[in-house]
């Protein structure tokens, strides 16, 4: 499961890196994600409560999350 939440983070970043929408410097780690440039506080608790949501097998946040940076 972790591969599965790993990949779905780091896919989830990319996607939010390439719309610009968190800075070049975005990090998904192992344990951990670091992302600078968020543009409100809005859109960094909805990124955080998707990631967490993922982190416990539920990546359907995580995937509307990212999906509405496009």
């Amino acid at each position: 499961m972790g591969d599965v939440v790993n990949d779905a983070g780091r896919a989830a970043i990319t996607r939010l890196v390439q719309n610009r929408e968190v800075d070049l410097d975005a990090y998904t780690g192992p344990v951990y994600f670091v992302m600078h440039g968020v543009r409100s506080e809005d859109r960094a608790r909805e990124l955080a409560a998707a990631l967490h949501a993922a982190l416990y097998g539920d990546l359907g946040p995580l995937n509307r999350a990212g999906a509405s940076a496009s």
